[in-house]
């Protein structure tokens, strides 16, 4: 039987000696059998995160002039600001209206490798128009990269590994990422008669975790069970929504499951839906080695699976081996194929390997969905590529 809620975490346990054992066994359990959790009394300030919500709600009120200042096709960090509908996953676009900010980084030197224009200072919106913005968000990026650093330490616990295991994978230079974004509901979006509209497509997320703050109390993210029901994850007051990566998935291998989730636009009426992900980052000079995960755990993965009748998941866009030398070369992959219109003005070339790729992707998934029609191959749960 699969999942069919999200577990809740209390990360305050890690604090006392006599409860942490029992925190442990549970985040095993989210680790292997769901790669989805909320976590509660994470250390992060209450009024800090209301003036978060605050500000990031006020961004989408600026009139579109300011908001195109920073517009994400004006620099070849992908960071910045994005019209609605300027996002593809899996071939759809995605109905969502978002600012990309990182934690804060130079402009890259001459002869650094391509992959270092992702490490550059962010595009805010103009103080003057958005006073305290820049400040707000500069302080939550940097103690959610403390507070994502800790949990994943924690992971590394539950897994049975030292506390620092992931240590190596990161660095100075290491950057952290942060949407803020706006679903409109079918109203807004102007969509006659739809049932439901793509938020965001399916998708799993790159990089090691990722920490998405609910800021309005709308359904809408939904995360796929392994019998390919689709689980609401509802917003609950004072916690964090924790998506375990491909990267974690990779580099555990595969003991970590990194889980399809959705976005699903607002039913008409009920308003704007508006989230706050943040995601932990790693170095983009690592390579792609995976860490020595300790047989008795990568048994009880593999026990999880022979009840479910699964086999471990291709390791998707981001973490193919032996495609990239490094995790930047593969991160810039990902995001011109999410966002081509900046691929279109920065990089050319890439874009058009890219749109290669899909193609033929394109080709394969056609005859394949051909074939289950004529009955000649069962259906399968799709996987996705990393967004």
């Amino acid at each position: 039987m699969s999942f069919s809620s999200i577990p809740i975490l209390d990360l305050s346990l890690a604090d006392n000696p006599d409860t942490k054992p029992a925190l442990l066994a549970d985040l095993r359990h989210a680790l292997l059998e769901v790669g989805f959790l909320y976590i509660k009394n994470t250390g992060i300030p209450s009024e800090l995160i209301q003036q978060v919500i605050t500000l990031g709600k006020s961004f989408f009120s600026l009139p579109e002039d300011e908001k195109l200042k920073c517009e994400m096709v004006n620099a070849p960090s992908f960071l910045g600001y994005n019209k609605l509908g300027m996002e593809i996953t899996r071939f759809k676009t995605d109905w969502r209206e978002q600012i990309d900010l990182s934690t804060p980084h130079p402009v890259p030197q001459p002869g650094d490798p391509l992959y270092r224009n992702l490490l550059a200072p962010n595009l805010w919106p103009d103080e003057a128009a958005l006073p305290g913005f820049k400040e707000i968000y500069e302080r939550y990026m940097l103690l959610m990269g403390d507070m994502s650093i800790r949990f994943t330490s924690l992971c590394a616990e539950a897994i049975g590994m030292p506390a620092n295991a992931f240590d190596r994978f990161f660095d100075d230079a290491q950057q952290h990422k942060l949407k803020i974004v706006k679903y409109p509901d079918l109203d807004e979006l102007g969509v006659d008669g739809a049932v439901e509209a793509q938020g965001v497509g399916p998708h799993k997320d790159s990089m090691l975790s990722s920490y998405l703050l609910q800021a309005s109390n709308h359904r809408g993210l939904q995360v796929q069970n392994a019998d390919g029901k689709w689980i609401d994850c509802v917003p609950i007051d004072g916690t964090f929504v924790v998506a375990i990566g491909q990267g974690m998935e990779a580099l555990t291998q595969g003991v970590c499951q990194s889980t399809t989730h959705r976005v699903l636009s607002p039913q008409r009426g009920l308003g704007a839906r508006y989230s706050i992900p943040f995601f932990q980052g790693v170095s983009y000079d690592a390579t792609f080695e995976s860490m020595n995960i300790p047989e008795n755990v990568k048994a009880l993965r593999q026990e999880i699976l022979d009840r479910r009748g699964e086999k471990l998941d291709d390791i998707e866009f981001t973490f193919i081996k032996g495609m990239w030398s490094r995790l930047g070369e593969a991160t810039l992959m990902n995001r011109i194929k999410s966002h081509p219109d900046v691929g279109e003005r920065w990089y050319p070339e890439l874009l058009k390997k890219i749109r290669e790729q899909q193609a033929e992707e394109a080709k394969n998934a056609a005859a394949k969905d051909a074939a289950k029609q004529n009955g000649s191959i069962a259906p399968q749960v799709p996987t996705v590529q990393a967004h």
